[in-house]
C-alpha cells in the first residue's frame, strides 16, 4: 500500500461468501483497526465483517466516494466476482500490511 492516508474503497467479509460490507476511509489501516477492535458500532460489529478481502486506492476522496456508491448498488454476485478476480481464496489482505491474522475458523470454504 503506497500511503495509508490515501482514500480507498474496501470490502470486508465475515467469511468466504459471507456478509459483505463496503466502505470508504481516508486511512484504510486506521479504519481496519477500528473495525477489528469494535470501535465502530454498526453493521460490521453486528455481523462480524472484519476480513479485508478487496480494496482499491483513489487519488481523491471524491473519486473514492463515487466508486463506493456505485459498488453499494451492485448485486451481491457482482461484488463476489470483484473479490474473486483479485483474491480468489478470500485471503485477509490486511495481513499483508502487518495486521494480526484473524482466527482461521472464521473462513468457511464455499
Amino acid at each position: 500500500m503506497r500511503d495509508t492516508f490515501q482514500p480507498a474503497v474496501y470490502l470486508l467479509a465475515s467469511h468466504r461468501q459471507g456478509t459483505l460490507y463496503v466502505g470508504v476511509p481516508s486511512n484504510l489501516m486506521q479504519r481496519l483497526h477500528q473495525h477489528r477492535e469494535g470501535l465502530i458500532a454498526g453493521f460490521t460489529s453486528d455481523y462480524g465483517g472484519h476480513r479485508l478481502v478487496w480494496f482499491e486506492q483513489h487519488v481523491t476522496m471524491e473519486h473514492a466516494i463515487t466508486r463506493e456508491k456505485r459498488i453499494k448498488k451492485w448485486d451481491r454476485a457482482w461484488k463476489i466476482t470483484l473479490i474473486e478476480q483479485a483474491n480468489p481464496d478470500w485471503r485477509d489482505l490486511a495481513v499483508d500490511f502487518g495486521v494480526e491474522p484473524l482466527p482461521p475458523h472464521r473462513i468457511v470454504k464455499g
